[in-house]
């Protein structure tokens, strides 16, 4: 199949950890949708551990195997973010953002001892996280005049369609989220009803 429109994440944020030689590596895992969350969550987790040595991360977003980031903070090149994120690929999960934070025990690891520190501690997370099957869906904002309401009701319901937000008075506006394998039935039944404007947002 060229395009798969169901993905696998994680429901909500879980913890890991690993020991190696008095390191210690912990692996926060959260649900990540939008790339102006990451400075947020980095901020929460230095805070959170502020004399921690390194706060490594990976996240993936949408089934896109090629829609990723790394990032070793100071670490040695390729020993932290990337294991994060071949654990990520190898469990195929996308939308999701793993930061490792590591206590340094005074005892260098080298360069294997790393990638299986920070693999590991995230293997942890991820078993510790309620792992969850979304679709991927297209969001549309539809407008239209209060006397098409029961028409425009009648497609959400028979389609199943799930409502973002609505906004009814004489001019209704309502956000709709449609998964993608259903957009060549749902779309043309909304193109029939005269009056209604339809426009593409975007895809979560």
């Amino acid at each position: 199949m060229l395009f798969d429109d169901t993905y696998k994440t994680v429901q909500n944020p879980a913890e890991g950890i690993f020991r190696d030689k008095g390191s210690k590596f912990i692996a926060y895992a959260f649900p990540f949708s939008h790339e102006n969350d990451l400075k947020n969550i980095i901020t929460n987790v230095k805070t959170s551990h502020p004399k921690a040595r390194h706060h490594c991360y990976a996240y993936r977003l949408t089934p896109d195997r090629n829609i990723y980031r790394v990032n070793d903070d100071g670490e040695p090149s390729g020993t932290a973010g990337r294991p994060i994120l071949n654990v990520l690929l190898s469990k195929e999960l996308t939308n999701i953002l793993v930061v490792v934070v590591r206590y340094f025990g005074g005892t260098l690891l080298g360069v294997p001892g790393l990638i299986n520190a920070y693999k590991a501690a995230t293997e942890d997370a991820i078993l510790n996280a309620q792992i969850i099957e979304k679709t991927v869906n297209d969001v549309y904002a539809i407008k239209f005049d209060y006397l098409l309401m029961n028409d425009v009701m009648k497609i959400i319901k028979e389609d199943k369609i799930e409502i973002l937000h609505q906004e009814f008075d004489l001019n209704c506006q309502i956000k709709l989220s449609i998964r993608k394998t259903d957009l060549v039935k749902t779309i043309p039944k909304f193109e029939d009803l005269k009056g209604l404007e339809l426009d593409f947002l975007y895809t979560i």
